[in-house]
């Protein structure tokens, strides 16, 4: 989608702190991180929510973020994975994304 901001994030158009990439999945630091370590893991296909994606996509981010989590050091004392769908569900942007958090004691509810 050619308007859509993590699709031109994916395809180099727009600047990104790249931390992995495989043939399914893109994952970047967050710009406006809310830990510190806030890790943003996108399907390379454009999906728009969870409620367009097929199982293996969401199993696939998944599998990508636990690589990272252990990159980062966050397998030890824990991380936070969250997808936000729908307006009223916090979803931003309109392509699927995973959110990788961590490096911080995480709160319920996050408010």
């Amino acid at each position: 989608m050619e308007n859509c901001l993590f699709c031109r994030i994916i395809a180099g158009e727009i600047p990104s702190s790249k931390v992995y990439e495989d043939e399914h999945v893109f994952a970047f630091r967050d710009i406006d991180p809310q830990a510190p370590t806030h890790i943003l893991i996108v399907p390379k296909a454009h999906c728009d929510s969870v409620m367009d994606a097929s199982a293996e996509t969401v199993g696939h981010m998944a599998d990508a973020a636990k690589l990272l989590a252990v990159r980062e050091g966050l397998n030890e004392k824990g991380f936070r994975l969250v997808i936000n769908t729908g307006d009223e569900g916090g979803q931003s942007v309109k392509h699927l994304h995973l959110h990788l958090l961590g490096g911080r004691s995480m709160q319920w509810p996050p408010g």
